[in-house]
């Protein structure tokens, strides 16, 4: 008998290894796939086709029921993110504030559309039912490694100027 643990593969250069202990937890466990699935986005920053696999493989889950739970929860991504991820604020307080006029200026200033990263690698543009800070309206909150930050009560100009001053920061300089 073969008592040895099988090790995370390195698929396509991706390295599993860090999300091997989250397996080990709950590969057995009913209904724990979306744990999983967020653990190993919190971990690469997106769903790799290398890390679906990876996932099937350890819990017997089917590709295919793996990429639909996937893409039914707007929570996960499968393609990777820039450097700093924009979450544009579309709910009711921000739409009426004029958070249309202030997306425009950011797709302008970035090239960029929803759910599109810049050609740098810098900023992913999301656009998001609600962020919960609707007296700041309209509202943005950019996540990056360093954490997330809130701007609020935008306008096209300062909007762009946020974000010239987030792509022209030191590593590991925060507002």
């Amino acid at each position: 008998m073969n008592t040895e643990k099988k090790q995370p593969v390195n698929m396509a250069g991706q390295d599993f290894t860090l999300l091997a202990p989250t397996l080990e937890k709950y590969a057995a466990v009913p209904g724990s796939l979306i744990t999983i699935l967020q653990q190993a986005q919190e971990i690469y920053g997106y769903l790799s086709e290398e890390a679906i696999l990876y996932i099937s493989e350890r819990t017997g889950i089917l590709p295919a029921k793996i990429y639909g739970v996937a893409t039914f929860y707007a929570q996960f991504r499968l393609q990777p993110v820039g450097k700093y991820l924009i979450m544009m604020c579309k709910g009711t307080a921000c739409h009426v504030n004029g958070a249309d006029r202030v997306e425009e200026a950011v797709e302008e200033y970035l090239g960029i559309r929803d759910g599109e990263t810049t050609e740098d690698g810098i900023f992913t543009l999301n656009t998001v039912a609600c962020l919960g800070c609707c007296s700041l309206a309209p509202v943005m909150m950019i996540k990056s490694s360093d954490g997330e930050e809130t701007y609020g009560n935008l306008t096209k100009d300062s909007v762009v100027k946020i974000l010239d001053e987030i792509r022209n920061r030191k590593p590991g300089e925060v507002q």
